[in-house]
């Protein structure tokens, strides 16, 4: 693997073999078990939750809590338009104890190269996605990185797939950390009609990248999202690449060849369901071999100088693959600058897809 892996799992020895299986040893500090919990809350949060709650509100159709399940989804009715109106956050949820542990278990850790100016809009750049988007959510999802320490006057939006926002109680969930969705209506808002010091923060790979994705692989869906820099050119929101070294390393994945049944099936679901279906597996538990849980590897995430855009309501074709151009080239050095500084080779390059 290019990249120096961290992984906290061998610092310690005692782990017993069974079957195959590392086993975690019994004594271990408590705050580790506090960090597992923390993982496997958000894990289980975004590989089953929308879905989970979905089908236990229906459940609740049939017996005498029927009424909440009819609360639930009338609250989603009413409340429909929130997530593209700058969402509901909490600035006490994000500053919850839960997130620090979450950063620790990897850890996680927020660099920044320049300052924001408070005064302006941006469009964050998030890459690579990875399985969980572990980086993206912690940065811009929580304080637990100190994002507003290190960017005062900032405020940062996780933008998500609108799907998320019709799972009832989840909504809400991600909604208090001040997450919203992806649409362009939502882009529009939080660059035009909540102020200065908008921060709309975007993985620009989605759920698709995550099908391209292997560990020790630098390799960003990028050469046909344009849809950010039109949205930066029609606002004048500066652009703010942003590259996470190590995101795509804390599951083992398997990429499917493009053509290859398994990537033909993932490809029909995505397109269906709007969530990306890639084969991975990390770690357990209670043990350090198979399992949902991500690996304990060091993700370092690097905030890029802001690429200031001329605000112009209507560009053309070629004045945003224009722009384009120079932000893929901004991205390109950012990498470059920083990549051997978490252990990757002089010689490894970006790969844009």
């Amino acid at each position: 693997m290019d990249n120096e892996i961290y992984s906290h799992e061998r610092r310690h020895s005692h782990k017993v073999p069974v079957l195959g299986l590392e086993i975690a040893p019994f004594r271990i500090p408590f705050h580790r078990r506090l960090e597992t919990f923390a993982i496997l809350q958000w894990t289980l949060t975004f590989l089953i939750g929308g879905f989970g709650l979905t089908f236990f509100s229906l459940y609740l159709l049939f017996t005498s809590y029927y009424w909440v399940s009819f609360l639930a989804y009338t609250w989603i009715i009413i409340d429909r338009w929130t997530p593209s109106q700058g969402g509901r956050r909490f600035s006490w949820s994000r500053r919850w104890k839960i997130w620090e542990h979450m950063r620790n278990f990897f850890p996680v850790e927020l660099h920044k190269t320049a300052d924001l100016d408070p005064n302006q809009n941006y469009i964050i750049a998030f890459h690579p996605h990875g399985i969980l988007a572990v980086g993206a959510f912690i940065h811009f999802g929580t304080e637990a990185t100190g994002f507003s320490k290190l960017f005062p006057g900032i405020k940062p939006s996780l933008l998500i797939l609108r799907g998320w926002f019709f799972f009832p109680f989840l909504r809400d969930y991600v909604m208090i950390a001040g997450l919203c969705d992806s649409s362009k209506n939502s882009v529009d808002y939080l660059l035009s009609k909540n102020g200065v010091g908008n921060a709309a923060c975007l993985v620009i790979g989605g759920a698709r990248e995550t099908l391209d994705m292997e560990p020790g692989k630098h390799r960003v869906l990028l050469n046909r999202r344009k849809g950010f820099i039109k949205k930066a050119m029609e606002h004048g929101a500066s652009l703010v690449p942003v590259y996470s070294f190590g995101e795509s390393d804390i599951y083992d994945s398997t990429c499917n060849v493009p053509g290859s049944k398994m990537r033909k099936l993932q490809e029909f679901l995505m397109k269906f369901t709007g969530f990306s279906l890639p084969i991975f597996h990390g770690r357990g538990i209670f043990n350090y071999t198979m399992g949902i849980i991500p690996y304990r590897r060091r993700i370092n995430t690097v905030v890029g100088k802001p690429i200031p855009v001329v605000k112009n309501p209507n560009p053309t074709k070629t004045e945003v693959e224009d722009m384009h151009t120079i932000y893929v080239d901004a991205l390109k050095a950012l990498f470059d600058e920083h990549k051997t500084k978490y252990g990757i080779s002089e010689d490894i390059s970006l790969e844009i897809i």
